[in-house]
């Protein structure tokens, strides 16, 4: 079966909304793209015109991991190289202020050991419970935040420090955050251990291209205010940047904006009380990602990690570049959770240089700072935030909630994804499936027809 008379229409220009409108277009599927930015890709953006000599980095969605195969067999497929980067995984280092830490950086593992030890019995009765996000055991762990864990085994400095330091990669504080996700995260790996990788020429490559594939089926500068599902097609309400107003139907619609933006959508029939309630109560992390130039790499070193893992207000801190030519370089300053207030306030305070003296651990030495760019996420009006967390509130049985189409209405995003929830492969991962929620429904109706 193909798709050839069937309507399509996709609120969101993200790697989600790209995955599903290209997959669903090579099906024969008549596809129409809004997305409210002037540009596609989302939370995927790639700074390039702020830097010398040349260089980008990331100031959104940064690594793929070795085992995310989603969206490293779409880059494929648009003959797009993955490089490997940050070979030694990421270290830990404990912040002393004024650019100083206590002792040595750990490497990964041994960091990482003091935790997971503490952590087996729970980890244990998560793998019991099958992983299974609706049961007694997993809600019982999920009620807590992590610094009440940390509490009730009276951790010590260190390990808290450690776990602080997490809000570089959850993007919410061990108060914000919902054990669940800690304890999820360790029964797989520990973060920041996995090979990971970036598409070379910059990780905008890959909505950018698909963007070309869909071509005048792509809207930009046309935000979605309304949908009514109203049989036997569904009626989008659009606004282009100029104010006019104008109406398009589909068959279907998947929308693929974070949660946040969807709040904003006005949608008849009103969707089920617990799904809206989901929808309303899912947090966004906040974070604010730095990208410092400099004329040499100074944080280059034998035997030493150019990724770091630290509880300072900074946020975490790696190589931004490694895999682009020439002696100058970026490094990337991460701040998550509270780290992303206490970074806007360092800068506004004493400018980037505040930042750089935070780094004198690094022995930077003579190098020169050439150019910096900083991104504020939870300042985006279309994100609100960096990528979903969950907190205590969250209760982990209203999961299901946010993939579950209504009606003709489907649901894609990092938010969305089981296995890769606050990833690039996520989002890729939701949209496909978001495409195959469309042929499913497509064959239902017309066997129903038949």
């Amino acid at each position: 079966m193909r798709l050839n008379k069937t309507s399509v229409i996709v609120v969101g220009a993200g790697l989600a909304g790209l995955s599903a409108a290209v997959r669903l277009m090579k099906d024969g599927a008549n596809v129409t793209v809004v997305e409210a930015r002037d540009r596609v890709g989302g939370r995927v953006l790639t700074v390039r015109d702020a830097f010398a000599r040349g260089q980008h980095a990331e100031a959104g969605g940064d690594f793929i991991d070795d085992s995310q195969e989603d969206i490293r067999r779409l880059a494929d497929q648009y003959g797009l190289t993955v490089r490997t980067i940050l070979r030694q995984g990421f270290s830990f280092v404990r912040d002393k202020g004024k650019g100083q830490i206590h002792g040595r950086p750990l490497k990964g593992e041994r960091a990482w050991k003091p935790i997971v030890d503490r952590a087996k019995p729970l980890i244990e009765a998560y793998r019991r419970a099958e992983q299974q996000w609706e049961s007694a055991v997993v809600r019982s762990i999920a009620q807590r935040s992590v610094a009440q864990w940390l509490d009730e085994i009276d951790a010590d400095g260190n390990m808290r420090a450690m776990v602080r330091g997490l809000r570089g990669f959850f993007l919410a504080d061990p108060e914000d955050l919902s054990l669940l996700v800690l304890i999820e995260q360790l029964a797989s790996e520990a973060p920041g251990q996995e090979g990971m990788g970036r598409i070379e020429g910059g990780n905008d490559r890959l909505p950018r291209v698909m963007a070309v594939e869909l071509g005048e089926s792509l809207h930009l500068n046309t935000a979605a205010r309304a949908i009514h599902d109203d049989q036997p097609f569904v009626h989008v309400t659009v606004e282009s940047a100029g104010g006019d107003r104008t109406q398009i139907k589909a068959d279907y619609v998947i929308l693929s904006v974070p949660a946040t933006a969807l709040r904003a959508i006005e949608i008849t029939p009103d969707l089920p009380l617990e799904q809206a309630k989901v929808f309303e109560r899912l947090k966004y992390g906040r974070v604010t990602k730095s990208l410092l130039q400099f004329d040499r790499r100074f944080w280059k070193r034998k035997g030493r990690s150019p990724a770091y893992g630290t509880d300072a207000p900074t946020g975490a801190i790696w190589d931004a570049n490694e895999e682009q030519r020439g002696s100058a370089g970026i490094l990337t300053l991460m701040a998550g959770g509270q780290a992303s207030e206490d970074t806007q306030k360092i800068l506004a305070q004493e400018g980037v240089g505040g930042l750089v003296r935070a780094l004198e651990w690094l022995k930077p030495g003579d190098a020169k700072l050439l150019h910096s760019h900083h991104v504020t996420w939870e300042h985006d009006s279309w994100s609100q935030g960096g990528y979903a967390y969950f907190d205590p509130s969250f209760d982990p049985a209203w999961r299901p909630w946010l993939a579950r189409p209504h009606g003709r209405l489907l649901f894609a995003g990092e938010h969305t994804s089981i296995k890769w929830q606050g990833y690039m492969n996520g989002a890729v991962e939701s949209g496909l499936r978001a495409a195959a929620e469309v042929w499913a429904l497509a064959a239902a109706g017309n066997r129903r027809a038949s």
